[in-house]
């Protein structure tokens, strides 16, 4: 597995870039425009194609794709898998070009869908429509893009992909800092930075695929074999793969309902939990899945039996510090990167809370990373359907339970229970189906990593202090004393998993004992 770990830090580096990139973007956001009305209506415009993107394009395309093409390219010729990517592309693109139309035409109509809150607000409803014919053709072209990284992933090309997102986020601080100022309506700078990062991102896989002789002619071909089979696996695949996005979409619909600026809390609170999302399980989902779906075409089911163990080793050892220290430190976190004149003391508190209810569900979060590959490698898409209409159920009940009493809180709270359901069935399905055996020593990784984890929570429990104090520091201070207890907090729990016996080879090799 030591060629999946130098796989995961070469996409964890790049992502890493991005999600710095991403806080310096909202970082703009927040103190440039606050949480307003305005805001509110573009995270809603910019959402709706976002979530679409992740439902389809990165979600149930690519779980669908991805293991395809790595039998095409295991067990077909090259002049085969040529024509199997030109009429892919060729279909897909356009599949999406008359969404995108429908898209841009039903604006109105999609905002009262997915914002009905918005309804009893014409100003904010008409804002966020004229938003989203901005941003709604980016789904356009970063589904092309994501497209265009499933073929460089299953290449191994994994830090060209991992590097796009960068675009969106200097594009959208670019627009943010130099646009805004000369729009009649500042906010809108905002969703044109989304359309010309769509354009930048495929832009920019292009040369990378000429490399590879695999830049597409284009042709619509439905009766192609693998593009059928890709047409069937993507229906059943958009629920199980994107349950937590559908969660977060119905927060946001909610939301609306809630008090103004609890759809900028919500995004707020998400965007922090994508941090370690997005370096540790995107990065561990962009490299299992294709390394999984080549193990089954090989007929390995020990090693894809390890790949998923190796996947979930991580998982523990880096995700659950991590959720303990998003907990810990919410409102310092918070307070020091949005804390300012637009971004109030009361946003950093109503953030914080939300931060907290999603952070006690990271480790479902990245375990589904690591899951639900094991099921789409196999082109398996049932078990996960039956497993995402359960998760789904079961947040929208604790949605209506807990919106109430809690408010956004409680929205952030149910998605965190629907993901911890999804993580645990999907688990049960591997263990029970014998596609997963966990390695020996699974019971002492867990006491180590839990007795570091108590190490880390007193460190940071004890230097942290409450939020007012945090709000009175100036910006420089609380920085300093931040990344303080981030590196200290680090320091300890390596320390602590290197005096009980953990080393980096436990991260290599997934039969090595603890």
């Amino acid at each position: 597995m030591a060629s999946l770990t130098a796989s995961i830090a070469k996409v964890g580096g790049n992502t890493f870039l991005s999600r710095v990139l991403g806080f310096v973007r909202d970082l703009v956001v927040a103190r440039i425009f606050g949480a307003d009305a305005g805001t509110d209506a573009f995270f809603v415009a910019f959402k709706i194609p976002n979530f679409l993107r992740r439902l389809f394009a990165e979600g149930a395309f690519s779980m669908a794709f991805v293991p395809v093409l790595a039998e095409y390219k295991t067990k077909r010729s090259f002049p085969e898998l040529k024509r199997f990517v030109d009429d892919v592309a060729g279909t897909l693109g356009a599949i999406l070009l008359v969404v995108t139309a429908i898209g841009v035409l039903a604006a109105p109509v999609l905002i009262l869908i997915f914002a009905p809150g918005f309804a009893g607000h014409a100003d904010k409803q008409a804002l966020a429509a004229e938003m989203l014919r901005l941003t709604f053709p980016y789904l356009f072209f970063i589904s092309l893009t994501a497209f265009a990284g499933g073929i460089l992933n299953t290449y191994e090309r994994f830090g060209v992909p991992a590097f796009t997102p960068v675009l969106l986020n200097l594009s959208l601080i670019a627009c943010a800092l130099w646009l805004a100022p000369h729009m009649e309506q500042p906010i809108t700078a905002l969703a044109w930075g989304v359309l010309i990062a769509g354009i930048a991102q495929l832009a920019f896989q292009v040369p990378f695929l000429a490399r590879l002789r695999l830049l597409p002619r284009p042709r619509i071909n439905r009766k192609d074999e693998g593009v059928r089979r890709i047409l069937r696996l993507m229906v059943p695949a958009l629920f199980g793969v994107s349950v937590t996005q559908i969660s977060l979409l119905i927060d946001t619909l909610l939301a609306s309902f809630l008090v103004t600026g609890s759809i900028s809390w919500l995004y707020y609170s998400d965007r922090l939990l994508e941090f370690p999302i997005g370096i540790l399980g995107v990065a561990l989902g962009t490299v299992i899945l294709p390394k999984l779906s080549q193990r089954h075409a090989e007929q390995s089911p020990v090693e894809f039996s390890r790949g998923i163990d190796w996947g979930l080793r991580w998982v523990w050892l880096l995700g659950a510090p991590c959720a303990v220290g998003l907990v810990i430190l919410a409102g310092p976190i918070l307070a020091t990167l949005f804390y300012s004149g637009e971004f109030t003391a009361h946003d950093v508190h109503m953030a914080a809370r939300s931060l907290m209810a999603y952070s006690l569900g990271l480790m479902a979060f990245l375990g589904i990373k690591v899951l639900a590959p094991g099921f789409y490698a196999r082109q398996d898409m049932r078990t996960p359907v039956r497993i995402a209409v359960i998760a789904m159920l079961t947040n929208i009940s604790f949605n209506l339970a807990l919106m109430f009493p809690l408010g956004h809180a409680g929205l952030a709270l149910a998605t965190t229970i629907a993901a911890s359901v999804n993580a645990g069935l999907l688990m049960r399905g591997l263990l029970r189906n014998g596609v997963y055996r966990p390695q020996n020593g699974w019971g002492k990784l867990l006491a180590k990593g839990l007795a570091a984890c108590l190490a880390l929570g007193a460190l940071l429990w004890f230097g942290s202090g409450d939020t007012e104090r945090w709000l009175a520091l100036p910006t420089l201070d609380r920085a300093l004393w931040l990344s303080g207890l981030i590196a200290g907090g680090a320091t300890v729990y390596a320390a602590v998993l290197l005096a009980l016996g953990i080393r980096v080879r436990h991260l290599r090799e997934s039969t090595t004992r603890i």
